[in-house]
């Protein structure tokens, strides 16, 4: 368990989170001329092999961290809310607390999703210092198998690390659909998160091009009840899940290349992980101008998108600034993943 001294740094961490981010959430209505949230890919290595991801290769080295620095000095320009560090596996990145602290520095929420193998106590305590404001770990089934190692029977113990030393919010993501063949699993998962002091959500896994996949009769049992386990203090923006539960198109309004930005390892913006491409502009050119086109730029992969933090983002502007249809011959017209 944790100290008392870790419990009253991790609350004190805990009001300073939900202060800036109520400022950011009033700052976001009030304009639509900045992303609020960024994935940045430090490495596209990992040191796993998960046969449903399309994020990942063994061979490719950590972008220089000077790059890397230069990037979050540039997020932070454009007027980014959060950043979400990954990959890839981030933590195989050897500077990655120097990228951390960067955002720490510039007053941007800081985020890493990590596979949660190569976390130690003392890897945590230096995100700690680091400054990291969030991390989540996908677990994908109780005991690995050929699709996924991500087990709880491997993490557990990991787990246990995170519940004594971390200082930042801790978020156990479990998953239902293709692929994972107990969906029971998603239960033992959530409910071990909530044991350990941890908040606990639900996704449901995409094929390999992000796109909508029904779940069965078995696997709707489970989400709904997952649905009952998570905590509020997380964020819980996805009520379009219900629709992709059932394999149904949402109808939205995405706000990818706007609201949200994926920078890949080569410093390119894409709409998300799974439409790397487009528009491809690298990030130091990127202005003001490319956020406002695509923030009006009506994108065809959108009724089918399983992506959770795209449309979370893009909720904040349902309400506003109808799209329009992409140019004919203009990538959002026919988007494909890139691999």
């Amino acid at each position: 368990m944790a100290t008392t001294a870790v419990k009253i740094r991790r609350q004190f961490k805990a009001l300073e989170r939900n202060a800036h981010g109520l400022w950011q959430v009033l700052k976001a209505v009030a304009s639509t001329d900045h992303p609020l949230l960024a994935h940045l890919i430090p490495i596209r290595r990992c040191n796993l092999a998960c046969t449903y991801c399309n994020e990942f290769d063994d061979f490719s080295k950590p972008v220089p961290t000077e790059l890397m620095l230069r990037r979050v000095d540039k997020l932070k320009e454009l007027g980014t809310s959060v950043v979400t560090i990954s990959g890839g596996e981030p933590l195989l990145h050897p500077d990655l607390d120097d990228i951390i602290h960067r955002m720490r520095e510039r007053r941007v929420v800081s985020g890493l999703i990590t596979n949660g193998y190569l976390l130690t106590a003392d890897r945590i305590q230096r995100l700690n210092r680091a400054g990291l404001e969030w991390l989540q770990i996908s677990i994908d089934n109780v005991n690995p198998d050929e699709v996924s190692k991500k087990s709880l029977k491997v993490l557990d113990r990991k787990l246990q690390l995170l519940a004594e030393h971390a200082e930042f919010h801790v978020n156990i993501n479990s998953v239902v659909g293709g692929g994972v063949c107990n969906p029971q699993d998603a239960l033992t998962i959530g409910k071990r998160a909530l044991e350990l002091g941890f908040s606990s959500t639900v996704g449901i896994i995409h094929d390999d091009s992000g796109q909508l996949q029904p779940l069965k009769e078995d696997e709707r049992r489970v989400y709904h009840e997952m649905k009952q386990l998570e905590k509020r203090s997380f964020t819980r923006v996805n009520a379009f899940q219900d629709n992709i539960a059932l394999g149904r198109p949402n109808q939205w309004r995405c706000r990818a290349g706007a609201r949200y930005l994926y920078i890949c390892e080569d410093g390119l913006v894409h709409y998300c992980s799974q439409q790397r491409g487009y528009p491809g502009i690298p990030l130091e050119k990127y202005s003001v101008s490319d956020l406002r086109r695509e923030f009006y730029t009506e994108k065809s992969c959108a009724p089918h998108c399983t992506v959770s933090c795209v449309h979370q983002v893009s909720i904040v502007d349902a309400w506003r600034a109808p799209q329009r249809p992409a140019p004919a011959g203009s990538p959002a017209t026919g988007l494909v993943q890139i691999k």
